[in-house]
């Protein structure tokens, strides 16, 4: 079920980068594995997945350490600072940095470790006060403010939009974040200007994002299911 569910995923991310005329190799299928067992990752993994994205620290260092060293991982939920060393060590990218000091905390560990360390920075398009996020109109300033942490690099923006009922609904949303990206980026705030990355859309809007020009598409459900309690 696993592969099926992948291949069909992976067709409709074929379909909908060529109705807009790009390039399906441009866009990266993160497989969002949260309170998904280690089993059933590795699975995925042999099916030809190999990014996957997790949210809760604990869940993925004990799946990690089960399964093979060339997965690759994003950490996609909301990062405590003093959490921070951990997420470096298991992490390759870190998709929700939201504010300086966070930032700072994950330059610092990266440092120790002798890393580079990938991240995203997260925009609250949708202004909503129950979720992370910096605001579109602070994003700037806080990638000017990173400028000068050296063991990061910054590859674009990530969003989660306000939920809605149609996938349509998102289409405002990822619009704006890639306008956004072009305005940050026509400024040299990235680690490259000419590439950056955008990671937006889920399970029942990835095509819209697609469309709008997304290069990560972040899908849970309709690979895996639904999720155990």
């Amino acid at each position: 079920m696993i592969c099926d569910n992948l291949d069909e995923i992976r067709t409709r991310i074929q379909e909908a980068a060529e109705y807009c005329g790009r390039d399906p190799q441009e866009i990266r299928l993160v497989a969002v594995s949260k309170r998904i067992p280690a089993k059933v990752v590795a699975e995925a993994y042999h099916c030809g997945q190999v990014i996957f994205g997790e949210n809760y620290l604990q869940d993925a260092r004990e799946k990690i350490k089960q399964l093979e060293p060339s997965l690759q991982w994003h950490f996609i939920g909301h990062l405590q600072t003093n959490k921070a060393r951990m997420a470096t060590e298991l992490f390759q990218v870190i998709e929700t940095v939201d504010r300086l000091k966070i930032a700072r905390a994950l330059d610092r560990y990266a440092g120790e470790l002798e890393k580079t360390l990938e991240v995203f920075i997260q925009v609250n398009v949708g202004r909503e006060q129950q979720k992370y996020g910096v605001l579109p109109e602070e994003t700037k300033g806080l990638l000017q403010d990173i400028q000068s942490l050296t063991n990061l690099k910054v590859r674009g923006l990530m969003t989660m939009p306000p939920y809605g009922r149609e996938p349509e609904a998102s289409r405002p949303w990822f619009r704006e974040l890639k306008q956004l990206a072009v305005q940050l980026a026509s400024k040299g705030l990235f680690e490259d200007n000419d590439a950056v990355e955008l990671s937006m859309g889920m399970s029942g809007d990835f095509t819209v994002a697609i469309k709008e020009g997304a290069t990560l598409v972040r899908v849970g459900t309709a690979i895996f299911g639904p999720r155990p309690n």
